[in-house]
């Protein structure tokens, strides 16, 4: 969306999120009514356990319906009850689904650059990711080719930086990677692979048994809360981080564009209100949750350990050599590209002065 577009509906729908008292529906003042009744299905590419994924869409539904007064109904229903958890985007495409909840990265295969709109390898942090995104112009660089597929985006939330994820085996160096088994999606996939690594991506409810019976060596996955929730730690104990290649994912809800251009005015502002409550109630609830999470999981005895140097030395010239390769390749990932890359370098230039300075002092000292 354009950025005075972004702003005037936000505006409109924060002030009917108002007027509604922020609860349900019939609390506090009067909803939004165009005389029209709304039925919608939600697919999502995250099963019902994962409460804060999942629980995004069940903000973005309940926001909808109470900003309607219940005239604007979007029924969710979780991985693999409509359809599988990676087929969410050729069933917006298809109208199977009016709205579904993904990761755009799990679509590489049918354009490269919808990785931009998730994250990339050594690329940007949540609160970077979100101000590419809404403020500085990667919105309308996605909504050119999203619409390609028929598809208007929203924001769905973020996990905030990543951990490297769960390895049976101790990796000491960038040599032990050869010949590992592990599910990680996306770009980071594809440079886990240049590193040796024999790459899968499953979704997330058929994480658990691959570890568990020997067809994965290792996972990522996003971080402590949803990682224990998944049960990851009772088959292996090694806890790697950082998450490299997901420095700051964003999720989206993909809205089919004939679904889209046929809601009132009055609901897609509610639909845009409602998107960025669930986007921000999924970031904060990770930073709620994740610190117990982590400290329950070393209790129980997981070793967290960091990925050596040369690993990650080999991992930064791979994404960079990898990135380059895709931009010369295709001119819409060029154009991308371009633009993000130089948002990228001025944000992490800024962000190295006082943020880095006061978290290298403060979090070291807790």
């Amino acid at each position: 969306m354009r950025r005075r577009d972004f702003l005037t509906h936000a505006l409109v729908g924060g002030a009917a999120l108002t007027a509604c008292g922020g609860g349900r529906t019939g609390e506090g003042g009067p909803a939004v009514h165009s005389g029209q009744r709304v039925r919608w299905r939600l697919a999502s590419s995250f099963p019902r356990s994962l409460d804060t994924l999942w629980g995004a869409s069940e903000v973005l539904a309940e926001r909808v319906a109470a900003m309607t007064d219940g005239q604007f109904e979007i029924r969710c229903y979780p991985a693999g009850e409509l359809v599988p958890g990676l087929a969410v985007m050729d069933a917006v495409q298809q109208g199977t689904v009016q709205i579904g909840q993904t990761a755009s990265y799990y679509y590489i295969g049918k354009h490269p650059a919808l990785a931009f709109e998730t994250t990339l390898p050594f690329g940007l942090t949540a609160r970077q990711q979100t101000a590419w995104l809404e403020q500085a112009g990667g919105r309308e660089l996605m909504d050119d080719l999203l619409a390609e597929f028929g598809i208007k985006s929203l924001p769905s939330g973020n996990t905030g930086v990543q951990m490297g994820g769960w390895f049976v085996p101790e990796v000491r160096s960038v040599d032990d990677l050869k010949g590992l088994k592990m599910r990680i999606p996306g770009n980071g996939g594809r440079v886990m692979e240049t590193l040796g690594v024999a790459t899968q991506t499953i979704a997330g409810g058929e994480i658990f048994p691959a570890l568990e019976r020997g067809a994965i060596d290792a996972t990522d996955w996003v971080g402590p809360y949803d990682d224990e929730k998944l049960g990851f730690q009772k088959v292996a104990k090694n806890y790697y981080y950082p998450g490299w290649w997901e420095p700051g994912p964003s999720l989206a809800f993909y809205v089919g564009k004939a679904a889209w251009d046929a809601l009132p005015a009055g609901y897609q502002a509610v639909l845009r209100a409602a998107s960025a409550e669930a986007s921000t109630t999924m970031q904060m609830r990770y930073d709620a949750l994740n610190p117990p999470a982590l400290e329950r999981l070393v209790a129980a005895g997981v070793t967290t350990r960091p990925f050596t140097q040369d690993l990650m030395d080999a991992a930064r010239a791979s994404s960079r050599q990898l990135l380059a390769d895709q931009a010369a390749a295709d001119p819409v990932f060029r154009k991308i590209h371009e633009h993000w890359d130089a948002f990228r370098t001025a944000s992490f230039q800024w962000f190295s002065l006082a943020e880095l300075a006061y978290q290298a002092d403060a979090f070291a000292r807790p």
